[in-house]
């Protein structure tokens, strides 16, 4: 499976502003002091070995979009943030005239994970085919509204491509587009879902706005049972375990801190950090990684627990 982050913010898009980038472009300028790049060739060879990662890269800011490729003909795809409406773009850039099958699996129904979907080309081609799959019962309800005035010019009716609702349930097995799906309730304002994927010996759990309190021993067995033995684990590290705990408790997200526990228990392969607060920048994310990688290392009891940071352009093989 191939795994495409498309969208890896939480709440809300932002952008990299001015000040960042001349930031940026003043730390690479002065790295490459003394060096000859008078080609554009050069240059991006250089920028490319930059060894930090807030230098050479930016974490991006589209809210949650995530692509899960299994080399089929079809699309799976988990929320549209506003990362769908770039997945969009692609597909259409790439096959222009071709029809698709779209396979969406909602999380939940809050504004950043379902606003990217005015904005995907592929609903606008007749032909297209697409089943959002959630276990919300207002689910279409939710996406209609965002169709309608005064919020958006064009209703939900006048799409031509064939759009269906798929409501699961939590606990049940299903066969989608070659994948083996299964969902499980978490904590979150109006309940959110995550997902576990399963491909030919192969295992993806998407799990974000999700709160974890490990002092329920019950529920923390459950989460542990839905990781278990993962190749990769997309989860919801958007606040520090100190605000997750205090000022912030109760408002549906997790920490870098309970994720590595919790993969650890369940005998994960990787952990992705995913659903990045927008106000931290590109140095706060990368420094939370590092602190999460060595938090696994002197925490570490069995096999190495990979730690992944999702950033907009992701794209992880397992």
């Amino acid at each position: 499976m191939l795994i495409r982050f498309w969208g890896s913010r939480g709440s809300l898009p932002v952008s990299l502003g001015t000040a960042a980038l001349q930031e940026k472009l003043v730390k690479a300028l002065v790295a490459a002091s003394g060096r000859n790049l008078d080609t554009e060739a050069k240059a991006r060879a250089f920028v490319a070995g930059i060894p930090d990662f807030a230098v050479s890269h930016t974490f991006g800011g589209n809210s949650s979009c995530v692509q899960i490729d299994t080399g089929g003909d079809e699309y799976v795809i988990c929320d549209m943030g506003s990362g769908l409406r770039e997945l969009g773009n692609s597909i259409i850039a790439h096959d222009p005239q071709k029809s698709h099958t779209f396979h969406m699996f909602m999380s939940h129904l809050h504004w950043d994970h379902i606003m990217g979907f005015p904005f995907f080309v592929p609903a606008y081609r007749p032909g297209n085919r697409i089943r959002i799959y959630g276990c919300h019962a207002s689910m279409e309800q939710a996406i209609r509204m965002q169709h309608s005035a005064p919020s958006f010019p064009i209703e939900f009716d006048r799409l031509p491509a064939k759009i269906e609702f798929v409501q699961l349930k939590t606990g049940q097995r299903y066969d989608i587009a070659g994948l083996t799906v299964t969902a499980k309730q978490q904590a979150h304002s109006g309940d959110s879902f995550g997902y576990r994927f399963e491909h030919a010996g192969k295992s993806v759990v998407y799990s974000t706005d999700s709160e974890h309190k490990l002092e329920d021993l019950g529920e923390t067995e459950a989460f542990a049972s839905f990781f278990r033995g993962a190749d990769l684990v997309i989860f919801d590290a958007m606040y520090s375990l100190a605000d997750a705990i205090s000022v912030k408790e109760d408002w549906g997200h997790s920490s870098n801190i309970v994720g590595v526990e919790l993969c650890q228990m369940a005998g994960a392969r990787r952990l992705c950090l995913f659903h990045h607060e927008p106000i931290s920048d590109d140095e706060h994310l990368v420094r939370i990684w590092r602190e999460t990688q060595r938090l696994e290392e002197i925490t570490r009891s069995g096999a190495p627990l990979e730690i992944l940071a999702a950033y907009d352009g992701l794209e992880i093989v397992i």
